[in-house]
């Protein structure tokens, strides 16, 4: 079993390394730059939401239902509900995913249907036991628009929405169009697929942690492959963005969850999420979640940084309320060595559990969830190498991303 003091030299040897990469690692990032200097300076970049002359014509004297938070704007800073009131388009309702139309809820926090204090619209909470909109609910809409900023992880949990949106317009006849958005983490397909045994709302599909595709390609898919209830198929527009590279940086306009601030978080949060399903703090309840570990026993292990819990408008209750825990800031590492690597990163959490005090209890219940089988936790457990837990995943990859290339509106890495 690796040492506790080996954890603290090897973490400092990964901190070195990503302070001191060889020149060899620079041109990747300056052709990476310069790509994105290219699409700034001569290409007009356009979401799905600013190709509004593609869906105004789609939207003209029909009653319309949107699902949309508060990522839901144009490069202007817009919210696509005000944009489309100033159009004289004839909004019903707005139907809100987790965290709420807003996006100030916690992750998982029962949010209740209500009215838009600006707009006076309804809107319709899709999260809790209604997560999927009732024939009730969607009395009266001609036609849905689905506008949400994903970040390219199977346990994101818009994707899952997506997914009964889709399933509730098929089964009602609503034609849905979807306005896409750049995943952040697009140019990366990696970690293990979900088992179907394991299906929640963390996890729908049998697809990788990270999928690589855009939401609008990932609508094409979930349509194509007949993964809706019954094999049905909703009428599916997808509207695309313009001039868009999934390498290309992608800053987002407006955080798309409360945790997920900046995207440093955003880039480690599909690596750091598995420790939610443990006794290991990502510093929910703090001004840098999911973008620092920590657990009050770890003090021995990293004595120099601490950070201690408290409840905030996106944590009402974190992990370890109030108890300082130490471990490691991440940020530094989000900034530098993470972009090269482009993988899911397993370090942190097979060198955590083999520091652990209780092992017995470091897992609980929703790790599996998470993990989309039992698999990952049984390798941790048997002690597997990364290099070993990455190889037991590289068959379903090659098949995934065989399936996954039939489906892409957009070039492929």
């Amino acid at each position: 079993m690796i040492s506790k003091l080996m954890l603290k030299n090897t973490l400092l040897f990964s901190f070195i390394l990503l302070f001191s990469c060889g020149n060899s690692a620079k041109p990747k990032v300056e052709s990476q730059k310069l790509k994105v200097e290219n699409i700034e300076t001569k290409l007009e970049f356009k979401t799905g939401a600013d190709n509004f002359e593609l869906y105004l014509p789609l939207l003209k004297n029909k009653k319309v239902g949107i699902v949309t938070n508060q990522s839901g704007i144009l490069t202007t800073k817009t919210h696509l509900v005000d944009f489309l009131l100033t159009e004289k388009v004839n909004i019903q309702k707005i139907y809100a995913p987790e965290h709420g139309f807003r996006g100030t809820a916690d992750a998982g926090e029962v949010i209740k249907d209500g009215k838009d204090i600006k707009t006076g619209l309804p809107i319709i909470s899709l999260y809790g036991n209604n997560k999927k909109p009732k024939p009730e609910q969607l009395e009266g809409i001609g036609i849905m628009v689905f506008d949400l900023q994903d970040v390219g992880a199977r346990f994101y949990t818009y994707i899952s929405s997506l997914h009964y949106v889709m399933e509730a317009c098929a089964e009602n006849n609503i034609p849905l169009i979807v306005l896409d958005r750049p995943n952040p983490n697009g140019g990366i397909v990696d970690g293990p697929i979900l088992e179907k045994e394991f299906t929640s709302f963390v996890g729908m599909h049998q697809i990788p942690v990270l999928h690589g595709m855009t939401i609008g390609e990932y609508a094409k898919m979930i349509n194509g492959e007949k993964w809706l209830k019954n094999e049905i198929q909703c009428k599916l527009t997808v509207v695309p963005c313009e001039n868009y590279n999934r390498t290309m940086f992608y800053d987002l306009l407006v955080k798309p969850s409360p945790n997920l601030p900046n995207a440093q978080a955003i880039n480690l949060y599909a690596s750091l999420c598995f420790f939610e399903g443990t006794i290991v703090s990502v510093g929910r309840g703090t001004d840098k979640p999911f973008q620092q570990i920590g657990a009050p026993w770890l003090q021995k292990e990293f004595p120099n940084y601490s950070f201690t819990p408290t409840p905030n408008y996106g944590a009402k209750d974190p992990k370890f309320k109030g108890e300082k825990c130490y471990g490691v800031d991440l940020t530094p590492f989000a900034k530098g060595f993470l972009v090269r690597y482009n993988q899911l990163y397993l370090y942190w959490l097979i060198e955590s559990y083999a520091v652990a005090d209780d092992q017995e209890n470091f897992f609980n219940s929703f790790f599996d969830k998470l993990a989309g089988s039992e698999t990952l936790r049984i390798q941790i457990v048997s002690g597997a190498s990364e290099e070993e837990i990455r190889q037991s995943w590289q068959a379903d990859l090659i098949a995934f991303k065989k399936l996954r290339r039939q489906y892409l509106l957009y070039p492929d890495f």
